[in-house]
């Protein structure tokens, strides 16, 4: 059973439900059970495409785990934020982006969560599980060790 069947993508109404993501990320309001995969995504784009002040690179992680401890979960070395998972992410949106870069910015994240870079476990075509899910790989970004990120 493949990652997309056991979780169906949960696609985005309009464009105003992509920027409340984004925004409640932000400010923490976002409620915990929203917080999902296709959330993830949805704030990251929003964030390249219309967060212009926003360093998504530099300013993501921080938002992420400080979004994590508001909601009552925790950052160590088993749960909450992930670093090379996020920093892959990002780098599958904005290759996302750069060839998707027409159409309203729900159509954006829907065609992204419906691609092949959308999916749960993407990052396993270029990550051995044991690396990507490595404490080491949590803590700070570790290159892939099975296909270069330049095949995003």
């Amino acid at each position: 059973m493949t990652s997309a069947s056991r979780y169906p993508v949960r696609l985005f109404a309009d464009d105003a439900a992509v920027r409340r993501v984004a925004a409640d990320l932000l400010d923490t309001s976002l409620p915990r059970a929203k917080w999902t995969h296709e959330a993830h995504l949805a704030a990251c784009l929003c964030l390249l495409d219309e967060y212009p002040a926003f360093d998504v690179e530099q300013d993501l992680p921080g938002a992420i785990a400080r979004y994590n401890v508001a909601v009552g979960g925790v950052n160590d070395d088993a749960h909450g934020y992930h670093a090379t998972i996020t920093h892959f992410y990002i780098h599958a949106v904005r290759a996302h982006l750069a060839e998707e870069s027409g159409g309203s910015l729900v159509a954006r994240v829907n065609r992204l969560l419906s691609g092949a870079r959308g999916q749960r476990d993407y990052p396993l075509r270029f990550y051995s599980r044991d690396l990507l899910f490595s404490v080491a790989a949590r803590r700070a970004f570790v290159p892939p060790d099975l296909r270069p990120l330049t095949q995003v």
